[in-house]
């Protein structure tokens, strides 16, 4: 693996947990626009705005994580995309801090009216940001983002086909995200009507956004020639493919209720598309502008290969602890309280000590491959190392008497 690839891997794995942690929050929103009115529309607002609580936040870490790491290890293509695409960007901006803003407020609303107002506001934000980051995404896979500052036009550049077909996609595809995690939220609750509104919803979005994705492949046919065959019958036809698969299997799994597992293939779905996406516009970042080309100098590919992979021993622990909290229902209202008894000291020391020790060593053995090696099984073998001391540098970075301890589980 080249060493220009990997803060790119890096930017759609987060692009990948955006879209579908992030994806989820705006879709949300969706459904809280079009519930309608009446007692079960105010319940289904509740719902959606409940399960969004712990979590709405952390989301949008990973847009910061793309944007950091684009804007670091490819200086050219951030500055070509953030100036000509700077009109869409900015309407997902404003929708991000509007939707913040109106979620903040709603817990301090002072009756029905003004409750229907934040509301209204925070859910057009949900609405209108992804549209407007689809509709960016389209313009750098239809071509249309040239290499310079603001060198590609800045209403054509996003108001066309392709990018209209995915900002629409986008929104309904976080619909179809939001109302699967809502169906397995609603069970969770032992809700039995929510359960089956957002089953209808989970059912009725997805077969749209099939439907909506198949179709838009004559639109990209028509005006993105290159990606659309790249995309059939190149690299990024396997992403469609285990796309397809996993978006029929998780309507499969939604109509069974079996809501856990559809989580799971909502979200392959999804990651599947970006992948297919990213092979299919391989090896060109923009119009006449390898990813080779694009990239920053070695020390800097290699300083931030070793940001990212130490910084992932900060915020993993702390995201997979709040998953793990919320899914298991413990951070709802009346949900079981975690168990903070330490484990041993001498159990807890010794462990700990020699994750600690593992992460050191895996760290070193890194960054001396990359530094030091020019040769491409060195960086492979480098980054392989760095990915260890992630595994090992994330369950020593993790307070042990934060986690349940496994007697503990026993019991339960």
């Amino acid at each position: 693996m080249h060493l220009y690839l990997i803060p790119l891997i890096f930017a759609l794995i987060g692009l990948a947990f955006y879209t579908v942690l992030g994806g989820a929050d705006f879709g949300a929103g969706f459904w809280e626009l079009t519930a309608g009115k009446g007692p079960q529309a105010q319940a289904v607002r509740e719902h959606a705005h409940a399960a969004m609580a712990p979590v709405w936040e952390a989301n949008h870490v990973w847009l910061i994580f793309v944007l950091t790491v684009v804007w670091t290890a490819y200086p050219t293509v951030f500055g070509s995309i953030a100036s000509t695409l700077s009109i869409p960007l900015f309407i997902a901006a404003v929708g991000i801090i509007f939707r913040g803003v109106a979620y903040a407020l709603r817990a301090g609303a002072a009756g029905p009216r003004e409750l229907s107002a934040i509301d209204t506001v925070f859910s057009i934000s949900s609405v209108l940001t992804p549209f407007a980051l689809g509709t960016a995404v389209g313009g750098i896979a239809s071509g249309r983002v040239p290499v310079g500052n603001a060198a590609g036009s800045q209403f054509s550049s996003w108001l066309n086909p392709t990018s209209l077909l995915v900002g629409v996609l986008a929104v309904t595809t976080a619909a179809y995200l939001a109302a699967v995690f809502l169906c397995a939220d609603a069970t969770k609750l032992g809700d039995q009507g929510l359960e089956e509104q957002f089953r209808r919803r989970a059912l009725g979005a997805g077969i749209v956004a099939g439907v909506i994705a198949v179709a838009g492949l004559g639109v990209i046919a028509g005006d993105a020639d290159r990606i659309f065959h790249r995309l059939t019958s190149g690299a990024g036809l396997a992403g469609l493919v285990i796309s397809l698969v996993a978006g029929v299997a998780t309507l499969a799994l939604v109509w069974r209720r079996q809501y856990e597992l559809s989580r799971y293939g909502a979200a392959v779905a999804v990651a599947a598309i970006i992948a297919g996406w990213a092979l299919a516009q391989s090896p060109l970042f923009l119009p006449g502008l390898t990813i080779e080309a694009a990239a920053a100098p070695r020390p800097t590919l290699i300083a931030v290969t070793v940001a990212v992979l130490g910084g992932a021993v900060i915020l993993f622990p702390s995201l997979a602890l709040l998953f793990r909290l919320v899914l298991s229902g413990r951070l709802a209202e009346g949900g079981e309280s975690v168990d903070l008894r330490p484990t041993p000291r001498l159990v807890r020391v010794s462990r700990q000590g020699f994750l600690a020790r593992a992460a050191l060593a895996c760290l070193i053995a890194g960054i001396g491959l990359l530094t030091a090696a020019e040769a491409a099984w060195a960086h492979a073998l480098g980054v392989v190392s760095l990915f260890g001391f992630v595994a090992f540098g994330f369950p020593a970075a993790l307070p042990p008497h934060i986690v349940p301890q496994a007697n503990d589980a026993k019991r339960h």
